[in-house]
């Protein structure tokens, strides 16, 4: 069935425009609403595909249903039409004839692609056995007045894509499934935590000090108190003083934001899951996160094999385990630890490409910037990077046997960062000398570290019990599982320079 608009095809957009606008206001003066309050339907397209799809070619049902939804391709042949309207769980034929559709074929030939309608009819199917409507009253429920874009050239400009999300999802199916796949996977995290007896909460995206992270936060300013306030770039120190309160499982998905580049896998503003567990460490997240990402991977594609690059990955639980230090080793052939000399760790790290060290890195740091160099890019099947230099790690818990390192851990697939968990710090003393060094790190000159976030401290010093945290970005699950290689595609409305 071919792509038809009543609209001559050497016509302009806006000469286009201006023909429809016309329409409306023919069907005003007919009294004719164009955009009438409501409209009918009895039935979802995908709902008669289940109950009559195996119906033999040329059948009548006698059943009379009423459809609704966008036209998408129109074929006028005289006294016949065909037509496909789709509707948010798929498509389903109109047969409209004139004997059927009397005074009112007239006004259907003259709808145009992109027209909201409902249809009401028979159900059957026509002589090629496809599952149709025969349509005998249609009414207009939006007229659309801007063309369509053509359906076998598609959309090719990117930027019209992400700029125009609602036209993306028009032409596109592939972009549907990949929103749709997005909402299965949030929506099996969220059952997940919430099976195991886990509370969802909200927290506060206004914060007078941005902490959980280290990243340059955005500022505003809240003019009622005088003050400037910053969007959070984390969930996770009100979370954590929620299981201070007793709430001792505890979780929250919600928008973070970063002030930040954007790139394939950075968008300014992001979707994130928090969840904290008392008497947990950072062992129970692991194995909490192998059930979040498997489960996920089944209930939104049902399976767990996906291919990203042409690189074939499975999401079946168990994952690799390698510590952050056993990786650097492996990669560049020499043992470091962050209680090294800094200056021949410094000479180690020229030799082996990292060129730009600032002079308030540790040793620690040092030790992380080679891992992001030459380890992570290559960790293609999910992989657990486990015990991070304390320096990098200033809200995780120290391992018993090495004060440097910690109990912290992130889950790497196809070269991406996809969650981060600790043991979590909840010694106070600690953890206010951890958040000196990095205010003294940010004094220096690292406007990504963090601050002194003295409400966290004075809820961890009424006690915090031993917890493991765990952080997975959603819209990171999202494009592994829809196999796509950049965030725009998993992100309705991506951040964008400008129109103008």
């Amino acid at each position: 069935m071919e792509t038809v608009d009543n609209s001559a095809s050497t016509s302009t957009d806006e000469e286009i425009r201006q023909l429809r606008l016309d329409k409306v206001q023919e069907l005003r003066d007919k009294n004719v609403n164009p955009y009438p309050t409501t409209g009918e339907r009895t039935v979802y397209a995908k709902e008669l595909h289940e109950k009559y799809d195996d119906l033999e070619p040329e059948s009548h049902t006698g059943i009379i249903q009423s459809v609704a939804g966008r036209l998408i391709l129109k074929r006028d042949m005289g006294k016949l039409s065909f037509a496909t309207l789709r509707d948010s769980s798929g498509t389903i034929q109109l047969f409209v004839s004139k004997a059927d559709m009397a005074n009112n074929f007239d006004a259907f030939v003259d709808l145009d692609l992109g027209d909201w309608v409902s249809a009401t009819g028979e159900v059957i199917t026509s002589k090629k056995g496809e599952l149709s409507i025969k349509t005998s009253s249609v009414v207009l429920l939006s007229k659309c007045l801007r063309p369509l874009p053509d359906k076998f050239k598609g959309m090719t400009d990117v930027d019209q894509i992400y700029r125009q999300r609602e036209l993306d999802l028009i032409m596109n199916e592939e972009s549907r499934k990949r929103f749709e796949i997005r909402h299965k996977a949030i929506a099996s995290v969220r059952r997940s935590l919430s099976e195991r007896g886990y509370v969802e909460v909200e927290g506060p995206v206004l914060m007078d000090e941005p902490g959980g992270a280290t990243a340059r936060p955005f500022v505003t300013h809240h003019n009622a108190l005088d003050m400037d306030l910053h969007l959070r770039i984390a969930l996770e120190l009100p979370l954590k003083r929620l299981v201070v309160g007793g709430i001792e499982k505890v979780f929250e998905i919600g928008r973070v934001f970063r002030n930040e580049g954007i790139s394939t896998r950075h968008n300014p503003e992001f979707t994130m899951m928090e969840c904290y567990e008392a008497f947990g460490d950072y062992n129970t997240m692991m194995n909490l996160t192998e059930s979040i990402v498997e489960n996920a991977a089944k209930d939104s594609i049902g399976r767990t094999d996906i291919k990203i690059d042409d690189l074939e990955i499975s999401l079946a639980a168990p994952f690799r385990r390698a510590s952050m230090i056993d990786l650097v080793q492996e990669a560049i052939g020499i043992e470091m630890h962050p209680s090294m000399d800094k200056d021949e760790a410094i000479k180690i790290a020229k030799e082996n490409g990292l060129d730009k060290i600032e002079g308030f890195w540790g040793v620690g740091k040092i030790i992380g910037e080679l891992y992001e160099l030459h380890c992570e890019k290559n960790l293609i099947q999910p992989t657990f990077v486990l015990d991070y230099p304390r320096e990098i790690s200033p809200l995780a818990k120290q391992k018993p046997d090495d004060p440097e390192i910690t109990e912290r851990f992130e889950l790497v697939v196809a070269g991406r960062e996809l969650g981060n968990a600790f043991s979590e710090l909840n010694d106070p003393i600690e953890q206010r000398n951890r958040f000196e060094d990095e205010q003294k790190a940010r004094d220096a000159g690292d406007d990504e570290a963090g601050t002194i976030d003295e409400p966290y401290l004075r809820a961890l010093e009424y006690g915090l019990p031993p917890t493991g945290g765990l952080g997975i970005g959603m819209d990171r699950l999202a494009m592994l599982l829809a196999e796509t290689l950049t965030i725009r595609d998993v992100v309705l409305f991506p951040t964008l320079r400008s129109e103008k």
